[in-house]
């Protein structure tokens, strides 16, 4: 290989060591990757820079607009209404799972698990069912509805500009469905038939006398010559809390732990509770105490004052830095009254906490939190506690028609779907559906940019010699097999991939090398653009794959391996569906 190769080669692996390490974010990442293969002359500056001429990362900022637009103004509300009337046993998970995979085809699979998250948590607590039953099969269900259209996902987008950057017909709105209806079709059968097996029952040693419920730690104060102060535990109403129990109490740097029924509370003590989110603010208007965290924060009028859980995701800067060097408070005006993780609670002080992803904080703020930070990239999913049902505004009929016209005039041919998309945002900001900063706001600028500078890395890959020096061994170790084994390799390295990085980051960086393999075998390169969307698009085995399974892993209490046990027959299910269906519809 030529020296261009073997760096480029470098910083390949740079990059991926930067994204698994979490030293930058994605577009940091990605953009430094690309600088770093323009400097020297690896691309041109018109090949580094291509990616921001391609209609797909356009097309995926005017989906976000529209993404928002579908949560603001409600119009899947009778959606939800209908999932939440849906019984209780298989026939309710069917129900859902189908639903959601349905609905995902058509709009983008964050907003939707965003909304339903809440929504299934509270129905899951009036019936004393499990989360951890419906939050991963819901998350699941969304990535296979990814893969049933053109906009169901942004690989399928990524691979269509991909198939355009070389010269290829850009893939059709339900070309791809060829291929994701079947795999979606025995997805949602295995999620219904297989999740109420193996997935555990995420609750408490005491949920076999109460309802099960997610713990999280939690740290108040005995506030001087309040109504606790020199009573006993007991006496105070804090040895038999229903839902919460006292885990210690510290004074003057010692901690008392076991907490007896007859210890007198001085004031001044800190007091620490384990217990189920909903009970955390019952318990903040007991007499006597109060949150370490609370009075720190703002001074709220009453009424003001809201309870959030708000989830961590993958691209988060809190991630790695503890509570109180995050500056908390004072960056985002709430205080964090409790931290879960993993279906275990976070027995530290709250300052001292390392965050990480997939952590549920459990906040306290004013009623703009949400709005202020729902489509940041600090939080992944934010729900007020104890929800209200989502209710369809006067404008939700606007969005339902934008929505259905970018679908038809893509899926018909009478724009291509960037026209559409771009013409569908205007068209909400102008009949003020969405406000214009409002869209701004709902473009995640990271992953436009991510998707935008890994296209030059693209290039790179081609224009080094280094995609077809891959093609070649990977030629010469799967030649024996033929296209189907060479088929198989790339898919198989997609899925792993996928894994470790973004997956819009792995069609990028696979899908030039697929081509060179396509060229020199004689190969339908389209046939390998294809395979890499459906296999990048259907993440099942981390809760750092994919943005839905990020959502659910804190509410769900979710731990990694817990994954693996409905994520591997998921994951075979796509991949010989891949192989069974590409090469019949799209010959190698």
């Amino acid at each position: 290989m030529s020296w261009e190769a073997w760096y480029t080669l470098a910083v390949i692996v740079a990059t991926i060591v930067v994204f698994v390490r979490g030293w930058l974010p994605p577009a940091g990442a990605m953009m430094g990757a690309m600088i770093a293969v323009l400097v020297p002359g690896v691309v041109t500056p018109e090949q580094a820079l291509s990616g921001f001429a391609n209609p797909a990362p356009i097309t995926i900022a005017a989906l976000f607009v529209l993404a928002a637009a579908v949560d603001k103004t409600g119009v899947l509300a009778p959606v939800v209404d209908g999932l939440m009337r849906g019984g209780t046993g298989r026939s309710g998970l069917a129900r859902m799972t189908a639903s959601t995979a349905a609905v995902s085809g058509f709009l983008n699979n964050t907003p939707i698990v965003a909304m339903l998250v809440p929504q299934i948590e509270a129905w899951c607590r009036t019936r004393g069912l499990s989360p951890s039953k419906y939050l991963m099969p819901l998350s699941f269900a969304a990535i296979l509805g990814g893969a049933l259209t053109l906009m169901g996902t942004a690989t399928n987008i990524v691979a269509s500009g991909l198939l355009r950057a070389a010269g290829e017909p850009e893939l059709g709105f339900f070309e791809i469905t060829w291929v994701g209806l079947p795999i979606a079709i025995v997805g949602v059968t295995v999620i219904v038939l297989l999740a109420p097996r193996v997935l555990p029952d995420r609750r408490s040693p005491s949920a076999a006398v109460e309802e099960g419920f997610r713990e999280f730690v939690f740290d108040m104060k005995v506030l001087p010559g309040g109504s606790a102060e020199g009573r006993t535990v007991e006496d105070a109403g804090l040895r038999h809390l229903e839902g919460v129990f006292l885990i210690e109490i510290e004074r003057d740097g010692e901690t008392i732990a076991p907490v007896g029924p007859k210890t007198r509370l001085r004031g001044g003590d800190g007091v620490r509770f384990a217990g189920r989110a909903t009970d955390v603010v019952d318990l903040m208007a007991m007499d006597g105490l109060a949150s370490t965290e609370h009075d720190q924060v703002f001074e709220l009028p009453i009424g003001e004052v809201r309870y959030y859980e708000a989830v961590i995701g993958a691209d988060s800067p809190l991630i790695g830095v503890s509570v109180r060097q995050s500056g908390f408070r004072g960056r985002y005006q709430a205080a964090i009254v409790a931290v879960h993780r993993a279906g275990r609670r976070v027995d530290a002080k709250i300052g001292d906490v390392e965050l990480r992803v997939g952590d549920t904080l459990l906040l306290i703020a004013d009623n703009g939190f949400k709005a202020r930070w729902e489509n940041r990239r600090d939080f992944l999913l934010i729900s007020p506690l104890r929800p209200a049902p989502p209710v369809a505004t006067s404008k939700a009929p606007v969005v339902a028609l934008v929505a259905a016209g970018v679908v038809i005039v893509t899926a018909v041919g009478w724009l291509p779907m960037v026209a559409s998309s771009l013409l569908g945002a205007a068209i909400l900001v102008l009949t003020r559906t969405i406000a214009p900063d409002e869209a701004r706001r709902a473009v995640d600028l990271d992953v436009v940019v991510t998707i935008a500078a890994a296209f030059g890395l693209a290039a790179a890959i081609e224009q080094s010699g280094l995609g077809a020096a891959l093609a070649t061994w990977m030629v010469g170790v799967a030649e024996p097999g033929g296209q189907l084994a060479l088929l198989a390799a790339v898919v198989l390295a997609t899925i792993f991939l996928k894994e470790i990085i973004t997956n819009k980051a792995a069609v990028l960086l696979l899908t030039p090398i697929a081509f060179s393999i396509a060229v020199e075998t004689g190969g339908n390169p389209r046939s390998y653009a294809i395979a890499i969307a459906v296999a990048a698009a259907l993440s099942f085995l981390t809760p750092i794959g994919f943005p839905t399974n990020t959502m659910v892993y804190g509410p769900g209490g979710y731990r990694y391996a817990d994954y693996l046990r409905l994520g591997i027959p998921l994951t075979l299910v796509a991949f010989f569906g891949i192989m069974l269906v590409v090469p019949l519809r799209w010959p190698l």
